[in-house]
């Protein structure tokens, strides 16, 4: 293959020794490090990599924008959300033309009449490079409106207070912020987390009164354990507020009257150490999910009185052996059960009398993603659900919760020729190299697809912290499976897809399964006749893209390109420096390095850590030189690392968008680009091939 003259990014190298537990390693490339994000040969050696990467992708540039065309001419320019219920007022949003953002409206009725706009995102956002709206709130009394926005992709937020009749912005302003906050039933105070500017951690919880200034605000609560992420909430019958501490495999709750804003928050329940939990409120009871004695978690039950005393909790739904039991949704009659079993999601609804019996919302594609939709108001006897699959749009459906009685509200609008008979997906169960059964989601355009191992193949996965990539519709994957490729997601260990095993058998000491997963499933679906054993592309971000990472170095052969986004490749200097941001919350979830044996683990498997003289695939990086997440440094030492030791000529190309974090750009139609690039990057690819 031929690519245009362009010279590549060649990055200067200075030694860096690092020495722990008698083990010496040396980083050339650690100089690219710079915490201001001013350094000016970090950032020239930044354009030369942008400035490469559009010499060598220009002859893609005309299929980008044909595909960023077909991307866009998907979504539906003018779209209202179902209004929801909250109080005296139904909500919702509406977006038009070219706008990015949807505005957000309320009325006094779901006919909408006489709707009051409460804020208008596009105007918010129409100053900034980037934005992002955070959360919004209204206070008790419904007649102030709290939003927070992020202006730097760094997600540190800003609050602002806008009195709703006159549409005026108050005085009140809160910076450094986590963007959620919490009223008190007074509407007199607020409470919010105050975020560490240098960590990015949020480990204060501050009591704001509202017509004061910031200056004034009193801390209510520190954290001093840094492993936790800390959130605020309300329990569904709005009598509580919550300090909620996560860390990756333990949990701890302080509570406080709702009408006592002034008092100190108090523990719900005596911390223990890996017990993780949720906890809700309604009426006379605290409703919790939790692990205690229940590795895939159980439902208990206790009065008010007795939440912080644990021999009292009385359990409602046992533990399963096979079934994941994800969270329960009250209702002042009901109550609505997340289930996931053999991989797949399903809602049980039981009346809170425990006598009566309980039954199943039943969905009918073989692989499907379903999640509670907006519930507000607890008082209501039928809840909302949002169902997709891999073939079906977006769709919302209200469930009778007295009967299960099911009727449609909406789908998400395909504009063109789409027909979800055109396509076919398919639930796989593919053997690992250890004996486990890996759940494969598949799809692909049936009239394109001919089963006999010549189809291009676009395999997918993330593969961490228990999160699961369920098998959803996305309207962008139709222009691959309209020119014939079969897109998969391999639901690797390191998810929850099978139960919190599955998840705990790819972390820490067993990340390793993490990528034997992938690589195991690319080689059967090859096997099996899904791909063609020479146009097999992988793609993952974050801790996908540390997956990536990890692949490309123990199986580049496999793969004729791979998209690695905002990649967390460098885990092993991370991981050993608490001065970046988000390090110690996730000690849990890969180990600590100064521990000599989980140094040992992260370093056989590390990306950068492993590169070594050897073909590589094409490769596609990109990154955002904001990101909190994953810095900006970690794709960009990898990447120099690559130039210098890969032994082939494919493309290695390295984008940063200069104005995003770890989301990339924001809006509906500007991070449409991105995903463009990627696409055109893979069909290229498989062109050439032909060639």
């Amino acid at each position: 293959m031929s690519y245009p003259a362009a010279k590549t990014p060649v990055a200067n190298k200075t030694r860096h020794e690092m020495q722990i537990h008698n083990h010496q390693r040396v980083d050339n490339y650690y100089w690219m490090r710079d915490d201001s994000r001013t350094d000016k040969q970090v950032l020239a050696h930044l354009k030369a990599e942008n400035d490469y990467a559009e010499a060598m992708l220009k002859p893609q540039k005309k299929l980008q924008q044909t595909i960023f065309d077909e991307l866009k001419a998907r979504i539906v320019k003018d779209d209202n959300s179902i209004p929801a219920r909250d109080g005296k007022y139904w909500y919702h949003t509406e977006i038009s033309g070219e706008q990015e953002f949807a505005s957000f409206y309320r009325s006094a009725d779901v006919a909408g009449d006489n709707k009051t706009l409460l804020l208008d995102v596009n105007l918010r956002a129409e100053q900034h490079e980037f934005y992002d709206l955070g959360e919004l709130s209204i206070s008790p009394d419904d007649k102030i409106l709290s939003f927070s926005e992020d202006t730097d992709s760094r997600r540190i937020y800003s609050i602002y207070f806008r009195d709703i009749a006159s549409a005026d912005l108050l005085p009140d302003l809160l910076h450094d912020t986590e963007g959620d906050l919490v009223w008190s039933n007074d509407n007199q105070y607020v409470f919010y987390v105050k975020k560490d500017l240098q960590t990015l951690l949020g480990t204060e919880v501050f009591r704001h009164k509202m017509g004061t200034d910031q200056a004034e605000d009193k801390l209510v609560y520190q954290q001093q354990d840094h492993s936790f992420y800390m959130s605020l909430g309300k329990s569904r019958d709005d009598s509580v507020l919550f300090i909620c501490l996560d860390a990756t495999d333990s949990s701890d709750t302080l509570i406080l009257d709702a009408n006592q804003p002034l008092m100190p928050f108090k523990p719900l329940v005596a911390y223990s150490p890996k017990h993780e939990y949720q906890v809700d409120k309604l009426g006379d009871y605290y409703y919790i999910v939790t692990n205690w004695r229940a590795k895939n978690f159980r439902l208990m039950r206790v009065a008010t009185a007795d939440v912080s005393d644990q021999a009292k909790w009385c359990e409602i739904l046992p533990h399963s052996d096979t079934v994941l039991l994800e969270g329960v949704e009250l209702f002042n009659h009901y109550y609505v059960l997340t289930l996931r079993e053999n991989g797949q999601i399903r809602f049980v609804v039981q009346a809170i009398n425990a006598d009566a019996n309980s039954y199943a919302l039943n969905f009918d594609d073989v692989c499907y993603f379903s999640s509670l939709g907006d519930n507000p108001d607890p008082d209501s006897l039928s809840v909302r659900i949002y169902y997709s699959s891999l073939t079906t749009p977006g769709s919302w459906y209200q469930f009778e919760l007295a009967t299960g009685q099911r009727s449609f509200l909406k789908q998400q609008r395909v504009p063109g020729d789409f027909s979800a008979q055109n396509y076919a997906s398919e639930r796989i169960f593919v053997e690992a190299r250890d004996g486990e059964k890996v759940p494969v989601s598949l799809v692909y355009r049936k009239n394109l697809f001919l089963g006999d191992g010549s189809n291009p193949l676009l395999q997918y996965a993330y593969g961490a912290y228990g999160i699961t990539i369920d098998p959803s519709f996305s309207s962008g994957t139709l222009s691959l499976l309209d020119r014939g490729f079969v897109f998969a997601i391999a639901h690797v260990r390191g998810s929850e897809m099978l139960g919190r095993h599955w998840y705990e058998q790819g972390k820490k000491a067993f990340k390793q399964n993490t990528f034997n997963d992938f690589v195991d499933v690319t080689k059967s679906l090859v096997d099996s006749g899904y791909g063609a054993a020479d146009k097999v592309f992988a793609s993952g971000g974050s801790a996908g893209g540390l997956l990536m990472g990890a692949v490309c170095n123990q199986a580049p052969q496999l793969y004729l390109g791979v998209g690695s986004h905002v990649p967390f490749v460098d885990v092993l200097t991370t991981m050993l420096d608490e001065s970046i941001p988000l390090t110690t919350n996730e000690y849990d979830e890969w180990g600590n390095p100064n521990n000599p044996d989980d140094y040992q683990v992260i370093l056989k498997y590390s990306p950068y850590d492993n590169i070594v003289a050897q073909d590589y695939p094409h490769i596609l990086v990109t990154t955002g030189l904001h990101d909190s997440q994953v810095q900006y440094f970690e794709p960009m030492k990898w990447v120099a690392k690559l130039r210098e030791l890969k032994t082939d000529t494919n493309l290695l190309v390295f984008k940063t968008d200069m104005d995003a974090g770890h989301g990339g750009a924001a809006g509906r139609f500007k991070s449409l680009h991105d995903k463009a690039i990627e696409m055109a990057f893979f069909i290229r690819l498989t062109t050439e091939q032909n060639d």
